[in-house]
C-alpha cells in the first residue's frame, strides 16, 4: 500500500532557530525553513534525497533514542571535524567507548559508532559500517 510512497520522518526541538544555525553550520546539512509564525518548520534534505521534518514544540522533550544516523566512510575523520566545530560526543553505560569516544563495533553492527545531541537534546549518531 505504500511501497510507493515518498515517506519522510520528524522531531520536534525546542528552539528552531538554534536547530537551524546547528543542523546547517554546524553539520552542513541543506536546510530550508517553510511557514511562518506557529507554523514555522524546518526541512533537512538528506544527500540520499531523503527529507527530514523538524517542528518546535514548546514542550519538547528530547529523544532518547538515536533520531538520526550519519553513515560516513572514515569514523575517525568524522569525529575529529565534529570536535573541531565544537560538537561534545556522548559516553553511555554500557558501551566501550575508546578516548575518541567512538565505539568500535564487532559482528554484524556498524564497525564503529559515536553519539552526539543537538542542541534540542535530541540523539544522533555518525556511524562507519564494515
Amino acid at each position: 500500500m505504500f511501497g510507493q510512497s515518498q515517506a519522510f520522518s520528524g522531531f520536534s526541538v525546542d528552539d528552531l532557530d538554534e536547530a537551524r544555525r546547528f543542523y546547517a553550520d554546524t553539520l552542513g546539512l541543506q536546510v530550508t525553513e517553510e511557514g511562518q509564525g506557529d507554523m514555522r518548520m524546518l526541512i533537512l534534505r538528506l544527500a540520499t534525497g531523503a527529507q527530514v521534518f523538524v517542528y518546535p514544540k514548546d514542550n519538547h522533550t528530547a529523544a532518547t533514542f538515536t533520531i538520526l544516523n550519519f553513515p560516513v566512510d572514515d569514523i575517525d575523520a568524522a569525529v575529529a571535524e565534529l570536535d573541531r566545530r565544537g560538537v561534545t560526543l556522548e559516553r553511555y553505560s554500557g558501551f566501550d567507548h575508546d578516548d575518541k569516544g567512538i565505539v568500535r563495533g564487532e559482528g554484524d553492527g556498524p564497525a564503529a559508532i559515536a553519539w552526539f545531541t543537538d542542541p534540542a537534546g535530541n540523539v544522533l549518531s555518525v556511524l562507519q559500517e564494515n
